[in-house]
């Protein structure tokens, strides 16, 4: 293998603040500890998190770096002590606790996955982050199976065309939330059943005439606040409730007696301050499962813009534009 550098570019934040404090910055090349890999970088995946955490209200979790980025993909080009050395060389995509923005990035060998055939590195760069969010939360946490039927808000972030992505592969009904009619047909071009312009209309009255008055089986809600009232109204009798974000706010107020009558279940989770060995078992799960999906060709992520990593400011405001359509991905 040819000898690594020194030092690398990265993308640091300067100070919490808009997408200009996000700075390009000359780092130490890292090196991997036990049970971790450094991979080359050839394209990392811009996440809302990302955001949160460049405006200072989303720290990284003990111990991971200080740099944006939770997921990578890229080429394995050294391994640490103890790892197996037929690792190097093999092109993988994985999930990191932070700093993906980068040249070189450590990762967990148990978050690494192949580069499925026929990927991009672009395209397997869209795929830890979003991909174990919606897995752990809509398959594992909120148990669907095929021919029920889900309520996802933000139908066209990467959350939500993942989340598209995934019912299609698993013969489950989506119905998705959008901001706009155009994004109501782009979420209907990536496979949505039934995507509700919330602009303009009831979202809870149009689940339930979609659904004969029956509700849904599960709501993936990243919304939080007033909306989770709503959510509940939009569930049939033992549905299941699974919040990963609150950007309308984490306090709500909330009939306890509804949610015992009707037998409903409230949950949700965070994943980036998850431990290794939970991500291990998460990264298996879905290497079985869908990661063979992948390698025939039934299904890749939508891809909104490419930026090249010192463009990571624009890339930022991109997303907080909100006028993408699925993800973001910083080329290195």
């Amino acid at each position: 293998m040819t000898s690594l550098p020194v030092t690398m570019t990265a993308i640091a934040i300067s100070a919490p603040g808009g997408p200009e404090v996000l700075q390009p910055v000359e780092r130490p090349v890292p090196q991997p500890g036990p049970g971790e890999v450094l991979i080359r970088v050839a394209a990392a995946g811009v996440n809302r998190p990302d955001v949160l955490q460049r405006m200072g209200h989303y720290p990284p979790p003990p111990g991971a770096s200080d740099l944006p980025g939770l997921e990578v993909a890229g080429t394995v080009v050294a391994v640490g002590p103890g790892g197996d050395p037929e690792l190097l060389g093999q092109a993988m995509c994985a999930l990191v606790a932070g700093g993906g923005y980068a040249e070189y990035c450590v990762a967990p060998i148990g978050s690494c996955l192949p580069v499925p055939k026929g990927f991009s590195m672009a395209e397997a760069a869209a795929l830890p982050e979003t991909l174990f969010t919606v897995w752990h939360n809509l398959f594992e946490r909120a148990w669907v199976r095929d021919g029920e039927t889900v309520l996802v808000h933000g139908g066209t972030s990467g959350i939500g065309t993942t989340a598209i992505g995934l019912c299609k592969l698993f013969d489950i009904q989506i119905i998705v939330t959008c901001g706009s009619a155009e994004k109501c047909d782009a979420a209907r071009a990536l496979g949505a059943d039934l995507a509700i312009d919330y602009s303009t209309e009831d979202y809870v009255e149009a689940v339930k005439a979609f659904t004969g008055g029956k509700g849904v089986h599960a709501v993936l809600d990243m919304v939080g606040g007033d909306y989770l009232p709503r959510n509940l109204a939009c569930l049939a009798d033992d549905g299941r409730h699974v919040t990963i974000a609150f950007q309308r706010g984490m306090k709500v107020e909330l009939n306890i007696a509804e949610v015992m009558l009707r037998r409903l279940t409230l949950t949700g989770s965070t994943l980036r301050a998850r431990d290794v060995d939970f991500k291990a078992a998460l990264a298996d799960e879905i290497h079985r499962t869908v990661w063979p999906r992948l390698i025939e060709g039934a299904w890749k992520p939508a891809m909104d813009q490419s930026f090249p990593l010192a463009e990571a400011a624009a890339a930022h405001a991109r997303m907080q534009a909100g006028e993408h359509v699925g993800k973001i991905v910083l080329l290195v």
